[in-house]
């Protein structure tokens, strides 16, 4: 008698099979992928056409490899699977100030003089002895503002930022004192 689907034997086999499948694809070359006009536009030599399909080759072989030898041993790929889990639960229980650049917060001060804009190279000295370069950002305000109220905001990668009015650009800086 023949059962209408396959058994659970086949599709596990069936299963384990398909990541050897996809291990052995072929690699295929940036070449044979792409158009001459869009290689033309990327601009890479022959040199570096062959250096970059080489490192795509043999990162394929790695995941490959990779794919294989969990194939081969669901036990460890379940472990490694309960490995991630445990080291990203990890991650959500620490504490705030084990991490750079959350633990910070805005910086509430006011500057010492006027200002009428700014543009990179711009120091602002604050009133609470802090020095703050401009990076990146330029503005002219409408008008000029004498000792105004500022916030220093920290962003993400440690970048800060700083705002003298409301609702306008900021100035990306960092501190030089």
């Amino acid at each position: 008698m023949k059962l209408p689907f396959p058994s659970l034997a086949f599709m596990v086999a069936l299963a384990m099979l398909s990541p050897l499948a996809a291990a052995q694809t072929p690699y295929v070359s940036i070449e044979a992928r792409l158009t001459p006009e869009q290689l033309r536009s990327v601009g890479l030599t022959g040199e570096q056409l062959d250096a970059l399909n080489r490192m795509l080759r043999e990162a394929q072989e790695r995941q490959g490899a990779a794919m294989v030898s969990s194939a081969a041993s669901p036990a460890s790929a379940a472990a490694s699977a309960n490995t991630s889990m445990v080291a990203s639960r990890d991650d959500r229980a620490r504490d705030e100030t084990s991490l750079v650049g959350f633990n910070d917060k805005p910086i509430q001060s006011r500057l010492k003089g006027s200002v009428s804009g700014w543009e990179p190279g711009t120091v602002f000295e604050l009133e609470n002895g802090q020095q703050w370069k401009v990076l990146k950002g330029a503005l002219k305000l409408p008008r000029t503002l004498d000792a105004p109220e500022i916030l220093v905001v920290p962003g993400v990668a440690g970048r800060w930022f700083l705002q003298v009015v409301d609702g306008m650009p900021k100035a990306r800086v960092y501190r030089i004192d």
